[in-house]
This record gives C-alpha cells, structure tokens and sequence, in this order.
C-alpha cells in the first residue's frame, strides 16, 4: 500500500506538469473562454496543459467595452476559477511561465508587452496586435532582441471555415465578418475587422502587397493583391453580419458552410503547444504583413479608395 505522502504526490504529478499561466487585462470575455477551457478538466472541449493562475486587472477607462468589463471579469477569474488577482505586470511574470495578453485596447500592448518582455517571458498577444503598425514592429523588435517568443491572431484563423477551405492551390479569395469601428484606434480594422483579415491571410498565405479600400457608412470593401498576382477580397459590414469565405481554385468558386461550426478550442491548442516549444504557430512575419495590411487598407480609405502599396 502506497503511504499517504506518496499518494499525494502521484496525484500532483498532472498539475506540476501543467504551464502556469498569467493573464494581463480582464476586460474582454476571451479571459473567460479561455480560462474555462484550461482550468476545467471537466469540460467536453477541455484543453491540457495549462492552468491560467494568476491575472492583472488593466482596463482602459475611455474605451467602454473595457471600462464596463474589467471588474466584472476580474471578479468571475478570481470567484469561480480561483485566479489571483495581482497589482502589476511584473508581479505577475514572477508566478507564471507564459502570459496572455488580453488587453482589448490594442493601445496598451507596447507597453504592457514591454514588461512582458523585460521578465523574459513568453507570451500570447489576442488581437489586435497593437494599435498601429509602428508599435506592432516595436513589439516585435523588443521581443526579438530579448529572446522571447510570441505570437499573435485570431480565433477565426483556426475556425471551420478556413480549415474546409484552406489547399494549397488558392488562386484567389473572398472573405467576409462584422466590422464594427472603436473611436480610439487609428486602424479602424484592427478592432473587430481583423478577425476576417485573419481569414484571409490564412486562406492566401503571405505576399500582399497593395490594397484598395472603398469604405461606406455600414460596409468597406478591401480588395488586395498578392506579389504572384492572385487576388483576395476583404467585406467588413457594420453593425454586424456572419462571418464567411468563397475560395477560388482556378476558375472553380467554393464557397464556406453557413452553418460552419465555431469555437475558441482550436487556437487555445495552439496557445499551449507555443508554451510548451515555444514556436509560434503564426510567423511573426506574416503577422507584421498582416498589421502593414491593415495601415495601408486606412492609408487608402484616408485618400479616397486610391490603391496604396504595403509599407
């Protein structure tokens, strides 16, 4: 018969396997999501791996989808799934071996991944990236020059969509999702338009290199095209709209299913095996083509729809 002290430790053995993770902003319900599929063993879609163990609150006051969250979801984190709650982002880094960078506002990652970065830690940047191109490369040449690895995109990359669509004989494709605008971010794209951006670059790959932009008052229209020549087209309509793609493969259009499944299991996956080797699944190349996208999609929109090359 095993002695008590052996027993207990044969029953830690899966959680000190486990990652300890940090969560840097409460204010957006992805915190939730996540924490739920990585701290509930019971759950039919759970992930192993990783526990989220501790969060800092953050919080923007002047963007209301944070100044109305961020208590809320910091409370549920520390109430239900027995999340510390600590004061700052290197107290954090102290009790954790990978970080979430939750934020909403894509305004407060440079500097909140500049501490991230700063304690060496590895860590995961929900979209937007940053809040223009220049911090997303700032943000990138940080990590770079301190060895840390991350990465950074949209659930939408791993939906049901992309997955039944995606083949490497794309010749062109059109994508489309909500695109709701946040007054306080110069890409106007990188705040709910991004999702489908993401769609688009993982259904053609790297390689844009100039956009059009006609923009409306409830939808814009992007259309890009690749350095070899193939076309992708990008819908964002507002208020809101399901989101979809038809891919072409020569003169043949395939359209997505409407009743495609959708679910934050697959990138939470992909979340925790970065943690565990520490290569990110996304290039971090492919993700600065992405954000340089998106400056030259509003460079267009701000002189009147006139195509405008990829910075």
């Amino acid at each position: 018969m095993m002695r008590p002290a052996l027993l207990l430790f044969v029953a830690l053995l899966p959680l000190a396997a486990q990652l300890r993770l940090g969560i840097v902003g409460t204010d957006t319900s992805h915190v939730i999501a996540f924490t739920r599929l990585l701290n509930d063993p019971s759950a039919p879609d759970h992930v192993p791996g990783a526990r989220v163990v501790a969060a800092y609150k953050g919080g923007s006051p002047d963007v209301e989808a944070s100044r109305t969250r961020v208590d809320k979801f910091a409370e549920e984190l520390a109430s239900r799934w027995g999340v510390e709650i600590v004061p700052t982002i290197p107290a954090l880094c102290t009790k954790v071996d990978g970080v979430l960078l939750e934020s909403v506002d894509g305004r407060v990652h440079l500097e909140q991944a500049r501490q991230i970065i700063a304690a060496g830690k590895p860590m995961f940047i929900d979209k937007p990236l940053a809040a223009t191109l220049e911090d997303a490369r700032e943000i990138a040449r940080l990590a770079r020059e301190a060895g840390v690895p991350w990465f950074s995109t949209s659930s939408l990359r791993y939906s049901e969509i992309v997955a039944s669509l995606k083949t490497p004989d794309i010749t062109g494709a059109i994508v489309w999702g909500p695109g709701p605008f946040e007054p306080h971010h110069y890409l106007d794209l990188s705040w709910y338009g991004i999702h489908a951006a993401e769609m688009l670059f993982a259904l053609m790959g790297p390689g844009c290199e100039e956009v059009t932009r006609v923009a409306t008052e409830n939808a814009d229209e992007v259309v890009c095209r690749w350095k070899d020549g193939r076309l992708g087209s990008l819908r964002v309509v507002r208020p809101s709209t399901s989101f979809g793609a038809v891919v072409f493969r020569g003169t043949k259009a395939i359209p997505s299913d409407p009743n495609a499944k959708w679910s934050y299991a697959p990138l939470v996956r992909e979340i925790v095996r970065f943690f565990q080797t520490r290569q990110p699944p996304v290039p971090n190349e492919e993700t600065l083509e992405l954000f340089a996208f998106l400056d030259a999609a509003q460079k267009s929109k701000e002189r009147g729809g006139v195509p405008v090359r990829l910075r």
